[in-house]
């Protein structure tokens, strides 16, 4: 047994060869609004139940239904509002469920990346072959509503296993967001093919805030500030990024959604800021830094 993930290697953060963003940039900031679909009696899983009460549990249904409802129309109103663009991490479902709400998106020119088919679906246990099956259904079901290559991946309720990064990589995924191990994209060790890791945030994440710490709307807003403006000062020695991850459910909410029009107000009066998506972050990575990270590792330079 190992006694930590064999995908990645140690890089300290001073050391590593240096990031170059686009025309400068410090900082690469992108939102991750997190567009899914709960089954209201998903089929039983042996490691974890997604509802907290005996099913159906309707309410809980309807807590999370609220955000394709209502709360994602205010949230991408205020995303548009200050020219940011999402890079949606979407259960494909919703494509059949909820198609105003991919069109809504595609009309913002947001990028799509997959959350797996349902946020009820687990893959705890799951073999290689059926997670091959369910992101090569990912891509085709993008592609069809969207147009786009699927390059991004975070598995649902990040449950992902030993074996998930290699057959990500397998399938020509670009990017995984199952690791929060960095403030800057590194490699993944895989058996074959690329895949890149690029930071994806628990601790700016608002279902960690508002749900797990009952964290008040303005105490969030000062808590994405202070993560920006700490990337952003150290961003001139190393460009770095800042990942929030939105749920409409809970962001779109009335009381709060002005704490994000706040935290974007905020992070947009600062120059040298990269509003990127997730695959232009992967891709300029991939182009400029990626072999001079692997060729440092490979030296042991660590």
């Amino acid at each position: 047994m190992l006694d930590r993930p064999g995908h990645y290697d140690y890089m300290p953060w001073r050391r590593r060869p240096k990031i170059v963003w686009p025309n400068g940039a410090r900082i690469a900031v992108w939102l991750a609004p997190n567009i899914e679909h709960y089954e209201l009696n998903p089929p039983p899983n042996p490691r974890r139940s997604p509802w907290p009460r005996p099913l159906p549990d309707v309410a809980g249904y309807s807590w999370r239904d609220y955000g394709n409802r209502s709360g994602f129309w205010r949230m991408a109103d205020t995303m548009e509002k200050y020219g940011v663009r999402g890079s949606v991490s979407l259960n494909v479902a919703v494509c059949d469920h909820y198609p105003e709400v991919i069109e809504r998106c595609c009309a913002l020119d947001w990028e799509l990346f997959s959350h797996g088919t349902y946020n009820t679906r687990y893959f705890y246990d799951m073999d290689e072959e059926m997670q091959r099956e369910l992101i090569r259904d990912s891509r085709e079901t993008i592609l069809r509503v969207a147009g786009q290559r699927l390059d991004g991946w975070l598995t649902p309720a990040i449950s992902n296993d030993e074996t998930t990064q290699h057959v990500l990589a397998e399938e020509g995924i670009l990017y995984t967001l199952d690791m929060t191990h960095d403030d800057q994209p590194t490699p993944v060790n895989t058996r074959a093919g690329q895949l890149v890791s690029i930071p994806y945030s628990l601790e700016v994440n608002d279902v960690p805030l508002f749900v797990n710490r009952n964290t008040p709307a303005d105490r969030y807003a000062a808590i994405c500030k202070a993560q920006f403006d700490q990337l952003y000062e150290e961003g001139a020695e190393s460009g770095t990024v800042m990942c929030m991850p939105l749920h409409p459910y809970l962001i779109g909410q009335p009381h709060r959604i002005a704490a994000l029009d706040a935290v974007l107000a905020h992070i947009t009066s600062h120059d040298k800021v990269w509003l990127a998506t997730g695959r232009q972050i992967a891709q300029h990575y991939i182009d400029y830094t990626l072999a001079q990270h692997r060729s440092w590792i490979a030296e042991g330079t660590p």
